[in-house]
């Protein structure tokens, strides 16, 4: 699916209020219990405000055409935006544990905890139809920005839900010390989840390759169209947000004219482009002489 830069900026625009107002829910829980794990949960929605905000404006960077500074484009700047939130998520993590800490050693009951549950658990419906729509949007349309953002405010709707049935269970039992400890629980999921987005930020970061299936469905595209070709070695790729950076050599008979060759590279580049939308190819062409270099030149994957 190509990527609509429309829709993805849009989305990144709305994901501003909505969290404003989700964390205003969850504050607003937390002020009428005192509950330190709705506190946590609370602290973690503040990390979405941020983290919508940079989302945003990194995407519309992110958008610019290439120039003269960034040829290949700008595409990375959405990396960039996910490592900052993985690491905003480490940071809300820390001040939960830090806060949940203090709770362990006064633990309390809460105050009017049906009404602070029930605002925490409509926040937390909200946030799960939100976190769903970037998710499924930043995974069709290849934004790593808005694919995290999701993640990060799924990693929230787990946290939540975890919280309320922790707090159900305080006050059902009686005992006070669930609240804090169940906040220290909720922090360190949020730390493996801030792990987990700055790892495959990392990846893109440090040009990873096509995923396995979209590899294969060049090699396929490359059999398929390749007619008059003798061989194509040194395929590599790279992924860089939305878009994708593929590049191999192509061997051809020694006499061949440029133009038939220059129509197979055509025919490949249409091929590659309508199985991977906005991918840039670099094919280099070589003669058969080539062989007598030691190079391989057999199709890959193909038997040819």
């Amino acid at each position: 699916m190509a990527r609509d830069n429309r829709i993805v900026e849009r989305l990144a625009f709305w994901g501003i209020p909505v969290s404003l107002f989700v964390m205003g829910l969850k504050m607003l829980a937390w002020w009428v219990t005192g509950s330190v794990a709705l506190l946590s949960d609370g602290l973690e929605s503040t990390v979405n405000v941020v983290a919508a905000f940079i989302a945003y404006f990194v995407i519309r960077y992110a958008q610019r055409p290439a120039d003269h500074d960034h040829q290949f484009g700008h595409h990375k700047a959405e990396y960039i935006s996910a490592v900052i939130e993985g690491v905003l998520i480490v940071v809300a993590a820390l001040l939960i544990i830090q806060e949940a800490w203090r709770g362990l050693s006064e633990p309390d009951l809460l105050d009017a905890p049906v009404l602070g549950l029930a605002i925490n658990g409509f926040a937390g419906i909200i946030n799960a139809f939100w976190a769903i729509t970037l998710i499924r949007t930043g995974k069709a349309h290849r934004s790593p920005a808005m694919t995290a953002d999701g993640q990060h405010i799924m990693s929230d709707v787990v946290t939540s839900a975890g919280v309320l049935v922790g707090l159900v269970l305080a006050v059902l039992t009686g005992y006070p010390i669930l609240d804090p400890l169940l906040a220290i629980f909720v922090a360190f999921n949020i730390l493996w989840q801030g792990y987990k987005v700055i790892s495959n930020s990392l990846g893109g970061l440090m040009d990873r390759a096509l995923e396995p299936d979209e590899e294969a469905a060049v090699r396929e595209a490359i059999t398929a169209h390749s007619n008059g070709v003798l061989g194509v070695h040194d395929l590599k790729s790279r992924r860089a947000g939305a878009a994708a950076f593929i590049d191999f050599h192509l061997v051809v008979p020694a006499e061949m004219s440029v133009g038939e060759a220059h129509d197979i590279c055509d025919r490949l580049e249409d091929a590659i482009k309508e199985t991977i939308p906005g991918a840039t190819l670099a094919i280099h062409v070589e003669p058969e002489s080539e062989r007598a270099h030691g190079q391989n030149v057999e199709i890959e994957g193909t038997g040819k």
